[in-house]
């Protein structure tokens, strides 16, 4: 057994701390592509240093890999960074080895924040799922290219039974968009008593209710949403500091409670005044195991 496959065994067995010394010590013992590779990869996934994973696999990039591995990784650091131009070249390069799932899911959202929603939208298609995350992107895409009636009826189809069902509240969100208010304040309700009450959605879910002139209805999740965050604010008060919770803590939460209570207390009529809330969308990214020689998941070593 070689230092990477007792570095993964161990990894494996969640032995962090003498996997990432075998990862070294294979790095140490032959700074190649495939122990490079995997300690960039540790460094990004599980050590949350972006710096010194992107250090490690530009070094793997210079040796020209064969494989789409290190492109992925690549990709991904780029788009932590906020670096589109730079994750998309990456991702390109890997499709262009072999395609995968996660780059072509990934080079989405990058043609997404650099404005080519086209490109993003068709992207988006090719990995989407039944009604999961990234068919509730592409349907945000078409509504942003204007296709709404295309975008309206793929979304008539989402499947609340799917397995990566997007959820409730995010099918309101996208029938907001559309105009549909009706169908809107259907899946708000539907979705209403499972979600934590935030005022993003709640500020939707209220507008949606104001333009099916339901004004009865505002008023009462209105009061129930301000009478949770009072029962919030004292809970809070009553909890007991320790070091894991100082004083300091508590009152930063406090602040963000009264903070999201006044938001609560101005919605109704900010709304009703002509404020139109904007759908809080981020497209999402993804990631895999990019470890060569993981048995896990069928990864065979790099061949030089």
């Amino acid at each position: 057994m070689n230092t990477n496959e007792k570095a993964l065994e161990l990894f494996g067995k969640n032995e962090y701390e003498a996997a990432i010394k075998l990862f070294h010590e294979a790095v140490e013992e032959s700074r190649n592509i495939q122990s490079l590779n995997n300690l960039a990869w540790i460094y990004f996934y599980e050590e949350e240093n972006d710096e010194k994973a992107l250090e490690l696999i530009k070094e793997v990039i210079n040796m020209n890999p064969a494989s789409y591995f290190p492109y992925n990784l690549l990709g991904e650091i780029y788009i932590g960074q906020e670096k589109w131009n730079l994750a998309s070249s990456a991702l390109m390069k890997s499709l262009s080895i072999q395609p995968s799932n996660e780059a072509y899911h990934n080079l989405a959202v990058v043609k997404y924040k650099l404005g080519d929603v086209k490109e993003a939208s068709d992207l988006f298609l090719r990995v989407a799922g039944d009604s999961d995350v990234v068919m509730y992107a592409h349907v945000k895409c078409l509504i942003d290219l204007g296709l709404k009636t295309e975008a309206r009826k793929k979304l008539n189809a989402f499947n609340v039974e799917a397995d990566d069902y997007v959820g409730d509240i995010e099918v309101a969100d996208l029938y907001v968009e559309l105009e549909c208010f009706t169908e809107a304040t259907y899946w708000f309700e539907k979705g209403y008593n499972d979600y934590a009450k935030m005022p993003d959605w709640i500020s939707r879910f209220i507008y949606a209710l104001y333009k099916t002139n339901n004004i009865q209805r505002i008023h009462e999740v209105i009061d129930n949403v301000i009478h949770q965050k009072d029962n919030e604010i004292k809970e809070t008060y009553e909890e007991e500091c320790d070091e894991d919770w100082t004083e300091k803590d508590k009152e930063e939460y406090l602040e963000r409670l009264f903070a999201e209570k006044s938001n609560y207390e101005n919605m109704a009529e900010r709304i009703l005044t002509g404020y139109i809330p904007e759908i809080d969308f981020e497209p999402i990214t993804t990631g895999a195991c990019y470890l060569f020689g993981c048995k896990r998941h069928n990864h065979p070593e790099y061949k030089e």
